[in-house]
């Protein structure tokens, strides 16, 4: 059979429509900025929001990342579900709460060096879809380096959580100098600073990676975990000899000296963070993929240092010259809690030409929220089979004009380890309530505009008996909503 001219034409139109129709089922969707940036996403540990000088923390000298906040966004109000690691770092990769994925407090794996510890097996189930996984299926290199702190067993690995490259340890900690890092899956003792070794390693990454791909890098960084020392003498110079401005210099019985101390090694390690930082951006440069890198900083929970007597996070320590009296769940010298410090991190975001420089975002956000923001920034698409908690960032990154942003914030902790705590948190913009479901008697209410130190409870006061209600009833209401298993066990009690 013969064709003539415009059968063949015809039939080439319909090979090429089909052609078209392939690729676009296949094809990422671009997001409405620029086509595929890479993401370099650095992720401290233990970095409180005052841990940066563009916090007004003035005996702080972060110059890197005041910097970096000047040539794009910083979140003045943004803050993680859980004060704690595991938890939080959970919700980071789940866009869900701690208690929705079995993890409630840091994961214990280890006793004296060992895989003895009361939770050896425990890690963050693959039945879960990862950013990280939704971004490597959309075409992204993806890597992690760095601590990670979501089970040891095989099954949860990074490289089965999405990553296609790991570097890094991971259990919840490492040495301060001389870390056993796993590299292409082999356990190596590096000589040196493990914030130092870390950077090296993502330097290497970046030089070595797959240039036809767009990147995704998260640099979790063990510092400003404790403990802090040694450091470099350039990063501690600075803090040696500091006279420190104590935040509750007349809390009672407040151990100064111990204060000074660990204020002054917790900034020296900042510093490492801050040096750190400026040469992995010189490095970007260097390879000319700054321009379409966006550069973002934030931490997994925040830190006290002498706040309300405490130091530590969310599974606080009392740093007293004598400690209050212990009870049935809360051992000597515990002091959990859910303070602001201890739940609010920084937040910074540069995007060349996308993120106007000097934005300060007022509104509030969470840990949560980087998951769907992530998809929009890469024009990577969320599956119809996952269900995600977090909010896309970009409208308030961009400035675009956002009238029904809720700024109240859940937040969700049982310990179970130093003590035994079922605390959960409500917070608006003018009050925070803290209800402790297995210790009545720790329940908390704060006026976050006159006392936004969190100074004074007013939980039994009944002038405040209609907000207390108020708040109580929207804290159940997400506890039911997310099936938390407190709340069933407060039904069960009626």
């Amino acid at each position: 059979m013969k064709y003539s001219f415009f059968d063949i034409l015809k039939l080439g139109v319909i090979l090429l429509v089909l052609i078209v129709s392939g690729c676009a089922k296949t094809k990422p969707e671009l997001n409405k900025y620029q086509t595929r940036p890479n993401i370099l996403f650095i992720f401290t540990d233990d970095q409180a929001y005052w841990g940066t000088g563009h916090s007004g923390n003035q005996q702080l000298y972060t110059p890197t990342l005041d910097q970096l906040a000047s040539e794009g966004a910083r979140f003045t109000n943004f803050f993680v579900p859980s004060p704690v690691c595991s938890p939080a770092r959970a919700s980071l990769m789940t866009s869900r709460y701690g208690t929705e994925v079995g993890i409630t407090d840091w994961i214990n794996h280890y006793w004296d060096g060992t895989l003895r510890g009361p939770e050896p097996h425990l890690g963050l189930d693959p039945k879960y879809t990862t950013w990280a996984e939704v971004l490597q299926q959309s075409g992204y290199e993806t890597a992690l380096i760095g601590k990670w702190h979501l089970g040891v067993d095989a099954e949860y690995h990074p490289k089965n959580q999405g990553f296609d490259y790991f570097a890094g340890f991971l259990k919840g900690g490492t040495k301060v100098e001389n870390p056993t890092l796993e590299i292409i899956g082999k356990d190596s003792i590096f000589s040196g600073l493990t914030t130092d070794i870390l950077t090296d390693q993502a330097l290497q990454y970046l030089s070595q990676r797959d240039q036809q791909k767009p990147f995704f890098l998260s640099l979790n960084y063990r510092a400003p975990h404790a403990p802090w020392w040694p450091l470099r003498e350039d990063d501690w110079a600075k803090y040696k000899d500091l006279k420190v401005d104590f935040p509750h210099p007349k809390f009672p019985k407040l151990d100064t000296a111990e204060v000074t101390r660990r204020t002054r090694e917790y900034y020296g390690a900042i510093a490492s963070v801050d040096r750190s930082v400026k040469n992995i951006l010189a490095k970007l440069k260097e390879l000319k993929v700054a321009q379409n890198t966006i550069v973002i900083f934030t931490s997994d929970h925040g830190y006290n240092i002498g706040h309300n007597g405490i130091w530590h996070k969310g599974n606080g320590h009392w740093i007293l010259t004598e400690n209050p009296k212990a009870t049935e769940n809360i051992p000597d010298g515990q002091r959990p809690n859910m303070y602001d410090n201890s739940l609010k991190v920084p937040a910074i975001v540069k995007w060349p030409g996308v993120i106007p420089p000097n934005t300060i975002v007022d509104k509030t956000a969470t840990i949560l929220d980087w998951y769907p923001t992530f998809l929009q920034m890469t024009g990577s698409k969320l599956p119809d089979s996952i269900s995600i908690r977090g909010r896309n960032l970009m409208p308030l990154l961009t400035q675009e004009p956002v009238t029904d942003w809720d700024n109240d914030v859940y937040g969700e902790y049982s310990t179970h380890h130093q003590s035994r705590t079922h605390m959960r948190v409500y917070r608006t913009a003018e009050w925070k309530l803290v209800m402790d479901y297995l210790n009545t008697d720790r329940h908390e209410l704060f006026n976050l505009k006159e006392d936004p130190e969190e100074t004074t409870n007013l939980y039994g006061n009944s002038k405040y008996e209609k907000v207390v209600a108020r708040l109580e009833r929207k804290l159940l209401k997400q506890m039911n909503m997310i099936n938390d298993p407190v709340f069933k066990l407060l039904n069960n009690r009626k």
